[in-house]
């Protein structure tokens, strides 16, 4: 009789994007207390690059990394060379990335930023500094989401699991 082995289920991904040192270590330590996996960066740049998106201006060429599945991305608004709100519409842009939840956060209360932001397709936007209850309101958009993969990504995954 043979041994069922269930398995392991991976922590969920979550990509936060901050320029403040500070700040991105307080999301970090906040997300872990709820057990997720976080990728930092301090960049807007720097996270359309781990999400494999090699032209930035143009993010045309689509490069998936197969050992990589972002479930959520946390980001500021105000970041030096790209904002919060650009890096959520190259995101929402993107056929391989547009169901990636997204989320805002920002030391403005600033209504028409924040509406502006939830109508490009923003989930949530949290005032910093960010709270243990504003994590927890991510629980929903964390559970569900689960990244289709494009034409070109099962491609590239059958064309790797071929070779073998």
């Amino acid at each position: 009789m043979g041994v069922i082995v269930e398995p392991v289920p991976h922590p969920l991904h979550v990509l936060a994007v901050d320029d403040s040192n500070l700040d991105r270590k307080l999301i970090e330590r906040l997300l872990k207390t709820f057990s997720y996996h976080v990728t930092a960066v301090d960049s807007g740049s720097k996270a359309l690059e781990f999400l494999g998106l090699q032209d930035v201006d143009k993010f045309s060429s689509f490069s998936p990394n197969p050992e990589v599945e972002v479930n959520l991305i946390i980001t500021d608004y105000c970041m030096p060379g790209m904002t919060g709100y650009e890096l959520l519409r190259k995101i929402k842009e993107s056929t391989s990335l547009k169901d990636i939840p997204v989320v805002i956060m920002s030391s403005d209360n600033i209504p028409t930023r924040i509406n502006r932001c939830l109508e490009e397709g923003a989930k949530e936007y949290f005032l910093k500094p960010v709270r243990l209850s504003d994590v927890d309101k991510l629980k929903p958009y964390l559970s569900n989401n689960k990244r289709a993969s494009t034409d070109e990504e099962e491609f590239v995954l059958n064309d790797k699991s071929r070779a073998r």
